[in-house]
C-alpha cells in the first residue's frame, strides 16, 4: 500500500502548499534550473543537490503524514525511549505521526508549511526525509519500518522534480 500512496500523498501535499505559497514553487523550480538545467529531465545522480525539493517533501511527511498513526507494537522488554519515557514490557505502544509532526514543543509554527526548517545552513549537508530523532515518521521506524526507504525517498523525489520540470509554465511567478 505505501509503496504509491506514501510518495504520491506527500508530492499531491506538496503541490497544495505551493499553490497555496507560489514562492515555494519558485524556489524549487530556480533550484531544478539551477542543478539540472532546463534541457534534459531530472536524473537519481541530481538528488543529492535537490535540497529543496527534499525539503519540501520532507516538510509535506510532517505536516501531512499518509496516515495518521503507526499499527501499535507491543513492548517486548521494559525500555526507555527518548532518555525519557519508561516502557513496561507488554505495553502497548501507539505513536502518532500527527502528533509528533506537529509538536509545538519541537516546531516552531508547527501548523505553517515551512520547507526551510529542514535545510542543514550550519554545513550544507543533504536533505534526508527520514529523522531518526522521531520528531517526524515518513517511512516509520525501527525492525518493522520500511525496508525500502531508499527506494521510497528517490521515487518521491523523482516524482515531484519531475511534475515541476514538466508542469510549471503557467504557475511559475511573474
Amino acid at each position: 500500500m505505501a509503496t504509491v500512496d506514501n510518495p504520491s500523498n506527500a508530492v499531491e501535499w506538496v503541490l497544495a502548499e505551493m499553490l497555496n505559497q507560489p514562492i515555494l514553487m519558485q524556489k524549487a523550480i530556480e533550484e531544478l534550473n539551477i542543478v539540472v538545467g532546463i534541457n534534459r529531465w531530472v536524473q537519481e545522480s541530481d538528488l543529492p543537490r535537490l535540497n529543496y525539493v527534499k525539503a519540501c517533501i520532507k516538510e509535506a511527511f510532517r505536516l501531512h503524514p499518509f496516515v495518521p498513526f503507526n499499527l501499535p507494537h507491543v513492548s517486548v522488554s521494559d525500555t526507555i525511549v527518548g532518555e525519557k519515557y519508561f516502557i513496561p514490557k507488554g505495553s502497548i505502544v501507539l505513536l502518532s505521526r500527527l502528533g509528533l509532526g506537529r509538536n509545538s514543543r519541537v516546531w516552531e509554527d508547527p501548523l505553517k508549511f515551512k520547507p526551510e526548517r529542514h535545510l542543514k545552513m550550519e554545513d550544507g549537508g543533504e536533505v534526508i526525509l527520514t529523522d531518526s530523532n522521531l520528531r517526524l515518521l515518513s517511512f516509520s521506524t525501527g525492525r518493522r519500518g520500511c525496508p525500502a526507504v531508499k527506494l521510497g525517498s528517490t521515487i518521491t523525489t523523482m516524482l515531484l522534480a519531475r511534475l515541476l520540470q514538466g508542469f510549471t509554465s503557467k504557475f511559475t511567478m511573474q
